[in-house]
């Protein structure tokens, strides 16, 4: 989920500049531990989506979106029509021939709107009609999206899911305290999400349906964005290393993590990097789930 960052609490001008910031899309290789920077551009672009058949990743920057081919290196805009506020919660179909993104929407008091658009770029089609709903799971099915919302029937922020044709949405998730971030496992049957119901923010699993949630890591730290790899063997994660509670902020220590879903087990698969808001909000899998694409900043 991405939200607007707080105003300033004063209205003293800053002393100094603040720094400027280099954004690095990096690309991890799981077998070797390699990290290998394929674009960098001075500014913020974030949250890397890698198409599930042809070579090129999606990223969002200052509202719009961009493709990154991955032989040639090069960047290349891609029309979103009258979404020209997108956030970071974007993401790809599995089969590959539509955009589902996250848009502050100006008839909609400026909340977050999920659409759907043609994979080339096109005209965008509104999916939920009640905000702010933030995109982040696509059913490996292609028949429903599992997002975040906030709901005047509720004090916090659930996960809900809807049909990728609209209509009516099912609330997933009803705990106290945030809970963010799904995506579904390549069957279908499971959900990973984020949640912050033990008072700590931390990686959970559910069914489909919302049913069934048992939290599967336990840790001192604010866990963020689980995604599993396509052959469903391993989940991938943001750590921030201080408590941030319910925030996930840019411009942080963190690192990933990746988890063994079979024996539970977990390991740090980079080293500590700035980053968070942006780095890893959505699923970045290669589709062979040999490597991840990320983004890590660098103030200059």
């Amino acid at each position: 989920m991405t939200t607007s960052p707080a105003a300033s609490s004063s209205d003293e001008p800053c002393s100094t500049a603040p720094p400027a910031i280099e954004s690095r899309l990096e690309i991890l290789t799981l077998a070797t531990g390699e990290r290998e920077t394929r674009y960098a551009q001075m500014g913020i672009f974030e949250a890397p989506n890698w198409h599930p058949f042809d070579h090129y990743l999606i990223y969002n920057r200052e509202g719009l979106l961009y493709r990154f081919d991955l032989a040639t290196g090069t960047v290349h805009p891609i029309d979103s029509g009258f979404a020209t506020r997108c956030n970071n919660d974007h993401g790809i179909s599995p089969d590959g021939k539509r955009i589902v993104i996250s848009h502050h929407a100006l008839d909609s008091d400026d909340e977050s709107v999920i659409y759907l658009l043609p994979i080339d770029g096109g005209a965008p089609f509104r999916v939920t009609e009640k905000c702010p709903s933030y995109w982040h799971g696509w059913s490996p099915n292609g028949e429903r999206l599992a997002y975040v919302a906030g709901r005047a029937s509720s004090p916090d922020y659930d996960i809900y899911d809807i049909s990728v044709d609209g209509g009516d949405e099912r609330r997933l998730t009803q705990t106290r305290g945030l809970d963010d971030g799904p995506d579904y496992s390549p069957d279908g049957g499971t959900i990973y999400f984020n949640s912050y119901q033990s008072g700590m923010m931390q990686i959970w699993r559910m069914d489909a349906d919302g049913r069934n949630p048992k939290q599967l890591v336990h840790s001192p730290h604010s866990d963020w964005f689980p995604h599993p790899s396509p052959d469903g063997k391993q989940l991938v994660f943001i750590r921030y290393l201080d408590d941030q509670q319910e925030a996930h902020p840019f411009g942080r220590d963190v690192k990933l993590v990746l988890l063994d879903l079979e024996t539970g087990n977990e390991r740090d698969i980079t080293e500590v990097f700035f980053g968070g808001q942006g780095s890893l909000n959505v699923p970045s899998w290669s589709p062979d789930s040999t490597q991840l694409a990320f983004v890590s900043y660098r103030q200059v």
